[in-house]
């Protein structure tokens, strides 16, 4: 897959899945103005879409009342900061 840059700023939504048992997970959404895509942050190694990644996870924070939701895009934004200060 390739993501071509743009004028235009990358929009990544961040959701949460999961369950209790098997454990929450963040998600991303990739919205294009030609198509959408859904990544895992694994996929994605570009600083620019780490760092919109992270945006999207700390507006998901502010509107996240469950503590499992909250724990999980925590750390979340611990490892996405952590691997913006790997990048080069």
């Amino acid at each position: 897959m390739n993501i071509a840059e743009s004028e235009e700023p990358v929009i990544v939504i961040a959701k949460t899945c999961g369950c209790k048992e098997k454990g929450k997970r963040v998600t991303y959404s990739l919205v294009d103005a030609y198509h959408s895509l859904c990544l895992d942050k694994k996929d994605i190694i570009a600083s620019d879409i780490i760092a919109s990644e992270l945006e999207a996870c700390e507006r998901l924070l502010k509107y996240t009342s469950d503590e499992t939701d909250r724990k999980a895009v925590e750390t979340e934004i611990a490892e996405l900061k952590m691997a913006l200060d790997l990048m080069p």
